[in-house]
C-alpha cells in the first residue's frame, strides 16, 4: 500500500459507515489521518463504529451535527449514497473542503493499476465478465468497486502484478479528483437517478469523470453507437476504443448479426455465446476489447463467451418448472434495464414490477406490453404499473405485498412455454435492504411455489 502525503496528519471526516465508510477510515487511520466518523446508525448497534474506536478514531453515532464541520477538517470522505444535498456535505461545499468517495483513496493507495467499469446498464455483468476473462489466462485480477468488494479493502492489498477490475457507479465517479484507470469502459449512458444527481448534465458528467484523467498511454472503450459518448470521446486524450452493434468495422471491436469481429477479423460467431439478449453485446464487446488490451488471448476469451452464462439477479436464470422458465433480473432498477431484460426474452411474458416511486418514466416499456400477458404488481410503484399495463391492454394486472404472494400470482396466471420475469425497473428500497435481497426472495419463493405445486 502506498502512502498518500495528503491524509497524513490531516483531520478527515468520514461521513457514512457501511463497508466502504469502515473500511476508508481503518485504512486512513493507518495512514497517519485524524480520523472522525460520523455514521446516523447508534453506536450500541454499530460494530463499525465500535471497533473503529477501539482502534482510536473519533466516533459521533445517531445523529448527524449540522456544526460538525467547525472542527476545521481538511477532507470529507463520504459514503457514495449520501447526497450532495446532505446539509453536512452542502456545508463543505460552501467551505471549499475536498469531498471524495473511498474510490479515490483506493487508487491513491494502490500499487497495482486499475481498470474502470460504469454505464447506466451493464456494468456489473461487463466487470464480471472481464474478470474471468483475465484470471483464466492468468493475468492475476482483482474485483472490487460496486460489484460489492470495497475497492480501497483490494487496493490496500493489491501488488504491482495485480490489476483491479473496478466497477464504479455514477456516486462513487462524482467524488474523485485524481483517479486514473489505465483503461476505462463506458457502456452505454441513458437518463438515471436523477433523484441524487438533481440534473442529467451532473449524472453524465459524474460518469464521464472516470476517463477524465486519462493520458495517451492509457485506452477508453465506449459504445460509439450512442452519439453523446462519440462527441465525449473526441475530447479525451486517451488512445480511443470504440464499439459498435452495427455492424463489421476494420478499427477495434465490433459486431453484425453473425460475428464479433477484432480489429476487421472476426473473434468468434455469435451463436455459439452463452449470454443471451442484445443489451448483453455491448457487455461482451467491452469486456473482450479490454481484454485483449490487456494481453489476454483469444483462444481464453472464446472459452469464458461460450461457457459463462450470466451474473446473479441480472437475467439470471433460476429454474424450469411445467414448461415455464423463471429469471430474476431484480438488478433492473430502472426502467431501461427493464426494457433489456424484455428484449432478450421472446414469447409470453408474465413481469413482476414495481419498487421504490422514483418517478421515472416507463414509456421505454410501452412496446412489450403486447407481450406481457400477465403484470403482477409490489411496493410504492404498483398503481402506477398496474394503470400503465392497463392503458396498455395487459389482459391481467395483479397486485401483491411480498414477493411469495407475487409468484403465486404469476404462477396462477401462466403457461406452459411462458417466460416469468422478476424485472422491477425500480430500486428496491422500499420493501427491501438492496436488490440482492429482493432477488434471493424471488429465488426462494420460485423454489417454495413451485414444490408446493408439484
Amino acid at each position: 500500500m502506498k502512502q498518500v502525503e495528503q491524509v497524513f496528519h490531516k483531520k478527515v471526516l468520514v461521513l457514512g459507515l457501511a463497508k466502504s465508510g469502515f473500511t476508508a477510515a481503518r485504512i486512513l487511520h493507518q495512514l497517519g489521518a485524524f480520523v472522525t466518523v460520523n455514521d446516523s446508525k447508534p453506536f450500541e448497534a454499530n460494530p463499525e463504529a465500535q471497533e473503529l474506536l477501539n482502534l482510536g478514531v473519533t466516533v459521533i453515532c445517531g445523529r448527524h451535527p449540522e456544526d460538525l464541520l467547525d472542527e476545521g477538517f481538511e477532507l470529507v470522505v463520504k459514503n457514495p449514497g449520501i447526497p450532495y444535498s446532505n446539509v453536512i456535505i452542502e456545508s463543505a461545499v460552501e467551505k471549499g473542503i475536498p469531498i471524495w468517495t473511498e474510490i479515490e483513496l483506493a487508487y491513491l493507495i494502490s500499487e497495482a493499476p486499475f481498470i474502470g467499469i460504469t454505464g447506466s446498464n451493464g456494468k456489473t455483468t461487463t466487470t464480471t465478465l472481464l474478470f474471468h476473462m483475465l484470471n483464466q489466462d492468468k493475468k492475476k485480477p482483482l474485483i472490487a468497486g460496486n460489484i460489492g468488494t470495497v475497492a480501497s479493502g483490494v487496493a490496500e492489498k493489491a501488488t504491482p502484478d495485480n490489476v483491479i477490475v473496478t466497477e464504479l457507479s455514477s456516486f462513487q465517479l462524482k467524488g474523485v479528483e485524481k483517479f486514473r484507470p489505465h483503461i476505462a469502459i463506458i457502456t452505454n449512458l441513458y437518463e438515471a437517478h436523477l433523484d441524487y444527481h438533481g440534473t442529467a448534465g451532473d449524472y453524465v458528467g459524474s460518469k464521464m469523470k472516470i476517463a477524465a484523467n486519462q493520458l495517451p498511454e492509457d485506452f477508453f472503450i465506449y459504445n460509439a453507437d450512442q452519439p453523446m459518448l462519440a462527441d465525449f470521446a473526441a475530447g479525451c486524450r486517451a488512445q480511443l476504443i470504440p464499439f459498435t452493434l452495427k455492424g463489421r468495422t476494420e478499427e477495434s471491436i465490433s459486431a453484425d448479426d453473425r460475428f464479433i469481429y477484432w480489429q476487421g477479423e472476426a473473434l468468434i460467431e455469435r451463436s455459439k455465446i452463452l449470454l443471451g439478449g442484445q443489451h448483453n453485446l455491448e457487455n461482451i464487446l467491452a469486456a473482450t476489447a479490454a481484454a485483449l488490451l490487456w494481453g489476454g488471448t483469444k483462444e481464453t476469451i472464446i472459452r469464458v463467451l461460450t461457457s459463462f452464462t450470466g451474473v446473479k439477479h441480472r437475467s439470471q436464470f433460476v429454474l424450469e418448472w411445467k414448461g415455464r422458465k423463471f429469471y430474476n433480473d431484480s438488478k433492473a432498477t430502472n426502467a431501461l434495464a427493464t426494457k433489456s431484460a424484455l428484449e432478450a426474452f421472446p414469447g409470453q411474458i408474465i413481469l413482476l414490477a414495481g419498487g421504490l416511486e422514483r418517478n421515472h418514466s416507463l414509456e421505454e416499456l410501452r412496446p412489450f406490453m403486447p407481450r406481457v400477458k400477465a403484470l403482477i404488481t409490489f411496493g410504492e410503484t404498483a398503481g402506477r404499473f398496474a394503470e400503465f399495463a392497463s392503458a396498455n391492454g395487459v389482459p391481467t394486472v395483479a397486485k401483491a405485498e411480498d414477493m411469495l404472494e407475487a409468484v403465486e400470482k404469476a404462477v396462477g396466471n401462466s403457461q406452459s412455454g411462458d417466460t416469468v420475469l422478476l424485472s422491477p425497473a425500480c430500486a428496491s428500497w422500499d420493501q427491501y435492504e438492496n436488490f440482492e435481497i429482493r432477488g434471493d426472495a424471488f429465488i426462494d419463493a420460485v423454489q417454495r411455489v413451485t414444490q408446493a405445486n408439484d
